[in-house]
């Protein structure tokens, strides 16, 4: 089936799904492969639950009397679909990505920029060469603006993901040491990142970049760019008040000055991100600053958790070396006593874990910390010089540790990657 004659099948459907748990009536279903499923094994569950078409890529399953389709791969089909889509609604789309804040910064924008647009954006962190396609399929008519987040563990991967979404601006949020299994090294997650630098330029499209980040400025130096941040020669430029007691730095814009919700410093440069881009698509500052003021994180993504007289910050959505550092300096900035950190292991950091999970226990040891926690394997593997410091082999370990000695503390730090699952945690403090 030529993709022409699939759009005009998707055109009469309601939305697209890869889930037969989730085929909706006239939804389209595409069965995907993986290495412990076969979407193709449900193909008459979906039809029979209301789908309007199927697509299988295995030839014995093809029915067209009950709107069963072969296709040579379901996974490219469905690529191949979506950059057909785009095209042909042809809606400026935003691309962003980076290694740390990608998530919030998509949030934070689609918050910004749905007070002025109709808009479609990556819903969770649906940002692979699944999530991707998807968003796009998820453009309607209605629709003025799409956001779409790139996630990538490997080079060439942005590269791909930007043929399909062909986007017309782009931003990356920041280079730091995540996936440094796929990416080989700090210099691999650059290039790899850049990747949408490279097709930003190649089409003539534009860039938002953040002036403040040197990296970011060297590398586009040639391009369309509109610059934001604290710098006097900004496009956009802005005031950062000083960090107060662990929050976000509140941003200035000629007299007007939005505080954010979010704690950090490190979350500065994401509200600023999403400030700038409001600005440049005309948003009302006024309603920028509501959609800013009024978000609040959630996904255990830097959420605060109030009980009675203490705060426990969790953000056990994801960590790597870059993100666990910012959090453990802004950590140690708040104000109170009896402050307690639980650490869980990172992972895809290749070569270098040993050294970088030891590299995050010193930086832990050696801030005002009154306790630190230390879980997992790695963490399990490093070298403790504080008495303050104690580690656990896994997480149900330390659950029963904290059952039998409740922690005591004014605010607590937890933080971790999503393997981990530390927010299953929580309900012991």
């Amino acid at each position: 089936m030529k993709i022409h004659e699939l759009y005009s099948k998707f055109l009469k459907a309601s939305t697209v799904t890869t889930d037969s748990r989730k085929v909706s009536e006239n939804s389209l279903f595409v069965a995907l492969k993986g290495e412990n499923f076969n979407g193709n094994e449900f193909i008459e569950q979906a039809i029979q639950a209301g789908a309007v078409c199927a697509l299988t890529d295995e030839k014995e399953r093809e029915n067209t009397e009950k709107n069963i389709f072969y296709v040579n791969d379901c996974l490219k089909t469905l690529q191949e679909l979506a950059a057909y889509h785009r095209r042909t609604m042809g809606i400026p789309v935003i691309s962003l990505s980076g290694s740390n804040g990608k998530t919030t910064t998509k949030e934070l924008i689609a918050a910004v920029l749905s007070k002025k647009y109709k808009l479609t954006y990556t819903q969770g962190n649906l940002n692979n060469h699944i999530g991707v396609p998807m968003t796009l399929l998820s453009i309607k008519p209605k629709h003025e603006l799409a956001v779409v987040e790139m996630g990538a563990n490997h080079l060439r991967e942005i590269e791909f993901l930007c043929s399909i979404a062909q986007p017309d601006f782009g931003y990356i949020t920041n280079f730091g040491k995540a996936h440094l299994e796929g990416f080989g090294s700090e210099e691999g997650v650059i290039k790899g990142k850049s990747e949408m630098y490279k097709y930003l330029k190649d089409n003539d499209k534009s860039v938002f970049v953040n002036c403040n980040d040197s990296k970011q400025i060297a590398l586009t130096q040639e391009m369309n760019r509109i610059t934001f941040g604290h710098c006097e020669d900004a496009d956009i430029s802005f005031q950062y008040s000083k960090n107060s007691n662990g929050l976000c730095p509140s941003i200035s814009y000629q007299t007007h000055t939005i505080q954010s919700q979010l704690i950090g410093d490190y979350n500065a440069s994401n509200v600023a991100a999403a400030i700038a881009i409001g600005l440049y698509f005309k948003v009302p500052l006024k309603q920028i600053s509501e959609a800013i003021e009024d978000y609040k994180s959630g996904e255990n993504r830097s959420q605060i958790i109030q009980r009675e007289n203490r705060s426990i910050v969790l953000d056990a959505y994801n960590a790597n070396p870059s993100s666990m550092e910012a959090a453990l300096k802004n950590f140690e900035q708040i104000e109170g006593k009896q402050k307690v950190v639980i650490l869980g292991d990172m992972f895809e950091l290749g070569e270098t874990s040993k050294s970088e999970h030891q590299r995050i226990a010193d930086l832990a040891a050696s801030l005002k910390f009154d306790l630190v926690f230390l879980i997992g394997e790695h963490f399990n593997q490093t070298k403790i010089v504080s008495d303050n410091i104690q580690v656990f082999s896994d997480r149900e370990n330390a659950a029963i540790f904290f059952e039998n000695q409740p922690l005591k503390f004014s605010h607590l730090l937890i933080k971790g990657s999503r393997r981990m699952e530390l927010e299953k945690l929580t309900h012991l403090f």
